[in-house]
Formats: structure tokens, sequence, C-alpha cells
């Protein structure tokens, strides 16, 4: 059985191990830190198992891989390959949901609490002498912002918005969702209503849905202009959710008070990327996912469920 991880660099750069996958029965497996388009088919020609993270396995690809029998998405998003083609050549595609989601939530509220008291940079401030100049005992060079009694407005109930749900009750937010599928035992002190309603009510919006036809853009002109001056974006979800422009547009003019965002429409990011330097616009770069404790169960789950497809029982199936 031959394996081939097309790249493997982002989930483990070093500090976990693919030994267990290099022993699963006998299997010739071989690990690419990257592999550039023009590379994909002639690395993946013989294979019998490839595992993707974010190299793209394209219908043309895919047609042309006679031995391929299993391909494991190495994320939850499995956009990157081309489901009816690996459909039609019998091709068995699974994800790994669920893997980051504490690690995820936990980014949604350091981005949340950057914004309402910007500790780094009042740290920065401090070395750069500031403090030690000052007339007073203190200062600050941002309003100090406290959470309790703000409402969070989530967009999306999946699991990761319901723990960011439990984190932000612990801070005495109140909570506003939208989503499509209202659960019918609805969570304690956590109110489900429209959309237009999370945008106009909430100080804080945090996006928690998938990309879908529908959901592209969804935060556009209309939506922003609906939000307090004083409320904050966060975006841990999906870059395309949000028209870039626009957002732009509502942080350099003042319209809305910042940002956070984990994720943009392309990843590198173009330098000419409009919310790049936009105001109060604090950017991370796709991070949220990648603690170790995440990444280690994400390896983890990816073994088990690739022993589990050559036992004949897949888990994860999304074809």
């Amino acid at each position: 059985m031959k394996i081939v991880v097309l790249d493997g660099y982002t989930l483990n750069p070093g500090d976990l191990s693919w030994d267990e996958l290099k022993r699963l029965g006998d299997c010739d497996c071989t690990i690419y830190d990257r592999t550039p388009p023009e590379d994909t088919y002639t690395r993946s020609k013989h294979a019998e198992i490839i595992l993707t993270n974010k190299t793209l396995l394209t219908k043309d690809i895919l047609i042309r891989l006679p031995d391929l029998k299993y391909i494991r998405v190495l994320a939850t998003g499995y956009n990157v390959v081309d489901l009816k083609a690996a459909t039609e050549n019998k091709i068995i595609v699974t994800n790994i949901p669920a893997y980051s989601t504490d690690s995820v939530a936990q980014m949604v509220f350091a981005h949340i609490l950057n914004l309402t008291q910007r500790v780094a940079a009042h740290a920065s401030s401090v070395n750069e002498g500031k403090w030690s100049k000052s007339i007073d005992f203190c200062y600050w060079d941002f309003p100090q912002i406290e959470l309790t009694g703000k409402t969070l407005g989530l967009i999306g109930f999946g699991k990761i918005a319901r723990t960011t749900a439990n984190i932000a009750q612990a801070f005495g937010m109140k909570i506003l969702v939208y989503t499509r599928s209202v659960p019918a035992k609805k969570p304690e002190n956590i109110l489900f209503t429209d959309i237009k309603t999370i945008f106009q009510q909430s100080d804080i919006v945090s996006l928690h849905c998938p990309l879908t036809p529908e959901t592209e853009n969804l935060v556009n002109y209309d939506k922003l202009k609906l939000m307090k001056k004083s409320a904050f974006l966060i975006n841990t979800g999906r870059g395309p959710l949000v028209n870039e422009t626009a957002l732009a547009e509502m942080l350099n003019s003042g319209k809305i008070a910042g940002a956070g965002l984990d994720v943009l429409s392309a990843e590198p990011p173009s330098k000419n990327n409009p919310l790049i330097g936009a105001a109060n616009c604090f950017i991370t770069p796709h991070i949220a996912w990648a603690t170790y404790s995440a990444r280690s169960r994400l390896l983890h789950i990816a073994l088990e469920n690739i022993k589990a497809f050559l036992k004949g029982n897949p888990v994860h199936v999304v074809n």
C-alpha cells in the first residue's frame, strides 16, 4: 500500500512524528513538506492513499490516478478535492472534523481581548519608555472595554460556536445566535434571532458558518452598515465569508471599531489585500487550528481513520 503525504509541513513542522503512519501495515510512505501544483500528479500517480491539507486534487489529476482509493484531507474543510470526480472514480474522501474546537474558540477570544484591551500595544509602549516618562501612575492609549454585559453575536452554531458561547458566558456576556438549524433543545441564556438583529445589536459579531455559495460575501456593505460604530468583527471561519473591500472601507472610515481575522480570502494573501494595514484590523496567519494539542489530535485522528479504511470501515466520509 503506497501512501503519499503531499503537504505535511503545516501539520508537522518537526514537533510531531510520522513514525506511526510509516508503520501502518505493509505501507510504502512518502512525505513531502509541500507540493507545488506542477508536481502534484507526478508525486501522486502511484499512490493508493493520499493525505493532503491544501494541495489541490482536481478532476484533471484524479482521472489520471487509477491506483488511488482513499484521500484523507488533513483539515475540516475539503474543498481542495473535486468530490464529484472522486466519487465518479470510486475514491473515498474523508475529512477530520472537530479536532480544533477548543483552540479556535480560544483564538476568537484572543482577538476579542486584543481589541478590547490592546495588551501587546501597551506592553510595547512600556518597553519604549512611555510609562517611565509618565507623570501619572498609569495611562492607556486605547479605551479599555469590559466584556461583562456586552453582546456577542454568533453567525452559525456548530461546535466551535457553542464552545465560544460558553467562554463568553463565563465573561458575563449576552449571546445572540443566527443559525439555519436551531437546536430542538435551546441552551439556556442564548437568544436565537435573525441575522439583521445580530448585526444591529451585537457589540462583537463572530463568524462560525461554513463557506457555501449562499454564505460567500455574507458580511458585505449592507451587513456592516447595520453594525454599531463601537462594534468589532471576528472571523476565524473562512475568509470569503467577508467582502474584504467593504470591511476595509468601514474600518478606515471609522464606521466600525475594529476587526480580528485569522483567515483571508486568499492564503497567503496578496500584499495588496485591502485589509492589510486597514485601521484597527488585526490579522493572524490562519493559526487558530495550529496549537500543538490540536495538531497532535488531528494527526492521531488521521491515523485512526486510515486504519479504519484499511479494515474496510472508513469514517468521516464526505462523498
